[in-house]
């Protein structure tokens, strides 16, 4: 989309270990025709490692803001995304505050992370937007930890994408009050 803008605070790049994570959403990203891209996470990470450099090496602003339930920070989180069309939150494991999401007054998009993933966008209720995208993996006995993690992980990737893809595709079409159509 042209001139579409997009802002990924919060914690979007925290506990995805596979590199194509970063790099699969700055091509989602580049392939919709995003200008511009932020990252704030409220994790803090090494300075060097496989996240830090991809930042680096496509020009990402980068910003750690450490957050707690009893101080979320949300004045100082809205500067770097005023100007963007939509926010992108995943891992971020704060509840934001009615105050903030109308003094952003533009979508957010959530990952629920969990066996079955779902996107959906974010009100000041835990969890409680419309759904944009959910997926499911099957599993069996056969799965082991590792293989079960593996798969929870890329379906929780595969799941944010799809939800990004649809609402930069102005396939997402709000429905009543708390429901969503994709087209």
């Amino acid at each position: 989309m042209e001139g579409r803008q997009l802002s990924l605070p919060l914690g979007v790049i925290r506990k995805f270990p596979q590199r194509k994570w970063g790099e699969g959403l700055y091509l989602l990203m580049v392939r919709l025709g995003s200008s511009s891209a932020h990252v704030s996470s409220n994790h803090d990470r090494p300075t060097d490692n496989h996240v830090m450099r991809f930042l680096q090496r496509h020009e990402i602003p980068y910003q750690y803001l450490p957050t707690t339930s009893a101080n979320k920070r949300e004045q100082e989180i809205l500067e770097p995304i005023e100007g963007t069309d939509f926010v992108v939150l995943a891992r971020y494991m704060q509840v934001m505050s009615d105050n903030f999401l109308q003094s952003y007054g533009k979508d957010i998009i959530n990952i629920h992370i969990c066996n079955r993933p779902s996107s959906h966008f974010v009100t000041p209720e835990l969890d409680a937007g419309p759904i944009i995208e959910q997926m499911v993996e099957r599993v069996s006995h056969r799965d082991t930890l590792h293989s079960f993690v593996v798969k929870s992980e890329n379906l929780e990737k595969q799941c944010l994408a799809e939800a990004i893809k649809s609402y930069c595709e102005l396939r997402v079409l709000p429905y009543e009050v708390m429901k969503t159509v994709l087209c």
